[in-house]
């Protein structure tokens, strides 16, 4: 399947599906018609792998779909959220194709996630670190072995900023969407699991070490590569070979 670096996007990473009356509905922008044709051929082989088509309309540059289950009496379903984030998944930025000589930002946007099958059970840590333009200059996740999700949650974004200092970020926009971890690291909450107190601690000592950095809650379909970072790690590790 062709990655990002095949499209000169325009498209935010932060633009979402939305569910309307019409179907869930997302529009695209791309640089010129070729690039929005190639997309659309790629979303027409999907639908015809999902056996699910979708309406939509073209006008040069732009691409508008709306999915919906016409057997299911004209309502959004999970067969269209799957297509959704299949077509997603097509415009996924491709860390591989990013220039290894190209200058480290001084400012980047910091995407971190974790997660735990079993809480406690085996766990991953996610992270994903983008420029001020959304084009991910690293996209980790990290097999931690068993713990919980809260644990999973702070050791990936520790580790962010530990990644972040490692380039000389200086300032930090962290987004997650675990509201616990972002009220605790901002002061609102306390931190009452002292399982959580040293990370917790190590967390606010590197964040210090910032000229700026801040913490925003974003609901999960915000932290869709994070999450799939963490997933990856999970199922490397936990599935037969």
């Amino acid at each position: 399947m062709a990655r990002s670096g095949q499209f000169k996007i325009m498209i935010r990473y932060m633009d979402m599906w939305q569910e309307t009356k019409h179907g869930l509905y997302k529009q695209f922008n791309f640089e010129d018609f070729k690039e929005a044709w190639s997309f659309m051929t790629k979303v027409a082989g999907l639908a015809e792998e999902f056996q699910h088509h979708p309406r939509w309309e073209n006008e040069w540059n732009v691409v508008q779909i709306w999915l919906i289950t016409h057997e299911g009496d004209q309502k959004i379903t999970d067969k269209d959220r799957q297509l959704a984030e299949a077509i997603d998944k097509v415009l996924a930025p491709d860390v591989a194709e990013i220039d290894p000589k190209r200058p480290f930002p001084e400012k980047v946007k910091l995407f971190a996630d974790g997660g735990s099958r079993g809480n406690p059970g085996p766990s991953a840590s996610g992270f994903v670190i983008l420029d001020k333009e959304d084009n991910v200059l690293i996209e980790r996740g990290v097999y931690l072995g068993v713990t919980t999700n809260n644990q999973a949650e702070y050791t990936a974004l520790r580790l962010a900023l530990e990644e972040c200092l490692k380039n000389n970020v200086k300032e930090v926009e962290v987004y997650m969407d675990s509201l616990l971890v972002v009220n605790q690291v901002r002061g609102i909450f306390k931190v009452k699991n002292r399982d959580l107190w040293p990370i917790h601690d190590a967390i606010k000592q590197l964040s210090k070490r910032f000229a700026h950095i801040s913490f925003s809650h974003v609901p999960r379909e915000f932290n869709k590569l994070a999450d799939a970072a963490v997933n990856r790690a999970l199922d490397e590790q936990l599935l037969p070979k």
